[in-house]
């Protein structure tokens, strides 16, 4: 078993790394995914005889890696899931793009349309049918070899959000052949995107909780050593 990297736990919610190129929850292709490691995990390591309860909270993207928080009771479920849509939790993500964006730091604003189907999005910069709005600040973290490592704090939560953002800064993610980036990342199974923090309330007890962890990426490896 490909045990996952834990970096909290508690009685009601367990926070994980997933892996770039690994899915969250599974789906119609039948391959392994983040959700069910981590359910067999929990089932080994506590020696448990049924069914495991793990709640899906929050979801990356399959290319994406980073920090993902499961709730392991309902009570941890219901209570982290209105965390999210009320949008209190603190997502902080590390986006590696080709290029640097004219300003060090600023604000996106775009309204969003998904095509499901296809799973691609569009970005406008006014509302149009079936669009929605989505918001995120970034800054400027580092930059090296035509490259630029940016940090990036979304206030909204739409599909694909960060990655049409980038594009539209003139800088797309790194390996991201989808929208506009040169050349693929970790042999095309990837793009340089990873969720290197979520700041949230204990589902019991309201203290912060504070999960966080630093892409291996060999792209700026000495800033995530050091910061």
């Amino acid at each position: 078993m490909n045990a996952p990297h834990v970096v909290f736990e508690d009685n009601h919610c367990i926070a994980v790394v997933k892996p770039h190129g690994l899915l969250t929850q599974g789906d119609a292709t039948g391959d392994d995914s983040l959700l069910e490691r981590v359910r067999a995990f929990i089932k080994e390591r506590d020696a448990k005889p049924g069914n495991v309860f793990l709640g899906l909270i929050h979801r990356l993207d399959r290319p994406v890696g980073g920090i993902v928080v499961f709730a392991k009771t309902s009570k941890g479920a219901a209570r982290l899931s209105e965390q999210f849509r009320v949008h209190s939790v603190t997502k902080t993500y590390w986006a590696a793009v080709e290029g640097a964006p004219r300003a060090d730091h600023g604000e996106v604003k775009q309204w969003i349309v998904k095509d499901e189907r296809a799973n691609v999005a569009t970005a406008h910069d006014h509302e149009v049918p079936g669009s929605k709005y989505a918001e995120l600040s970034y800054r400027v973290l580092a930059r090296e070899d035509g490259k630029s490592l940016i940090e990036v704090k979304p206030v909204t939560g739409r599909s694909h959000q960060i990655r049409l953002a980038m594009k539209s800064l003139g800088t797309p993610i790194v390996g991201d052949l989808k929208y506009g980036a040169r050349a693929p990342f970790l042999e095309g199974k990837a793009i340089a995107l990873f969720a290197v923090s979520l700041d949230f309330a204990s589902p019991v007890g309201g203290s912060p909780i504070k999960a966080e962890s630093r892409p291996e990426w060999p792209l700026f490896a000495g800033f995530a050593r050091n910061s």
